[in-house]
């Protein structure tokens, strides 16, 4: 799996910097909101939450 460290750090100064919740961010990924906290924290690292940082990412064009 690819390592997403860099992603994770661009997504969450993009929810900073835009007043993005991460329960927001959650919502619009129609997940619950500790996968995504644990998506962008590196907590979780499987196939899906590659899957969504890179989705987010191309999403926000990041």
């Amino acid at each position: 799996m690819p390592d997403t460290a860099k992603g994770r750090e661009r997504i969450k100064e993009y929810l900073k910097a835009n007043g993005i919740s991460i329960s927001k961010l959650a919502t619009m990924y129609d997940l619950p909101r500790q996968d995504m906290a644990d998506y962008l924290a590196g907590r979780k690292k499987n196939p899906k939450a590659n899957q969504t940082i890179l989705r987010i990412i191309s999403d926000f064009d990041l």
